[in-house]
């Protein structure tokens, strides 16, 4: 999965231009409940301009002025930091997730940062939900597997012989060269004892069993 397919296009994204004054800039994230914005001029992303940021300018600003003023003659653009807080569309889905540390969105640009959309931290969260299969009910199996050539192979030719629909399967501990933790979410029925049985003879190591 690619950035481009899980973002919000830019003409549905709330954006700031460069000329666009910091008390229009404040309006819009109060009235629309958001956080940031990214900056863009000439349809180039610029960087990013938020609450945080607008006070932090205002409490540095060397000229002394009416904080009404400030706001009035103050553009995103004269204050937009984080020029690097972006990501491109043709980037994996997976890389967004170390880049959510300030703010709640990122901007997502092509080669030319050229500004295409936004992704949130909201999306992210969706398509994790989506991977744990956490909006469709099903047994939670956790286990454990020794880290060797053909176990997952051999774990589908058990889901293949007892007929288990899968919902979702995940893999941890990449770097663990003991062992793999694997949560499967599987549809119910009435095998389910006899299928983690099957599981545990074959060198499988059982954590947990819930249903969800």
């Amino acid at each position: 999965m690619f950035v481009k397919s899980i973002m919000k296009p830019a003409h549905r994204s709330y954006t700031a231009q460069g000329s666009t004054s910091l008390s229009e800039v404040l309006e819009v994230l109060e009235q629309k409940d958001i956080e940031a914005m990214p900056v863009v001029v000439s349809g180039i992303f610029k960087g990013m301009v938020s609450k945080e940021i607008i006070f932090r300018a205002f409490f540095n600003s060397t000229e002394k002025m009416d904080k009404d003023v400030f706001l009035r003659s103050t553009t995103a653009g004269d204050i937009a930091e984080h020029e690097e807080y972006h990501i491109h569309d043709e980037e994996v889905f997976e890389r967004t997730l170390p880049m959510f540390k300030g703010f709640s969105v990122l901007a997502v640009v092509d080669q030319k940062l050229q500004f295409q959309g936004l992704v949130t931290r909201y999306d992210v969260i969706e398509q994790f939900e989506s991977a744990f299969g956490v909006k469709k009910k099903g047994v939670r199996i956790a286990f454990t597997s020794e880290e060797s050539s053909g176990r997952i192979e051999r774990l589908g030719d058990i889901l293949k012989s007892y007929h288990e629909n899968v919902i979702s399967l995940a893999t941890f501990d990449e770097t663990d060269k003991l062992a793999r933790r694997i949560v499967m979410k599987i549809e119910d029925n009435d095998n389910i004892e006899a299928f983690t049985k099957k599981l545990e003879k074959t060198g499988f190591r059982i954590l947990s069993v819930k249903e969800i």
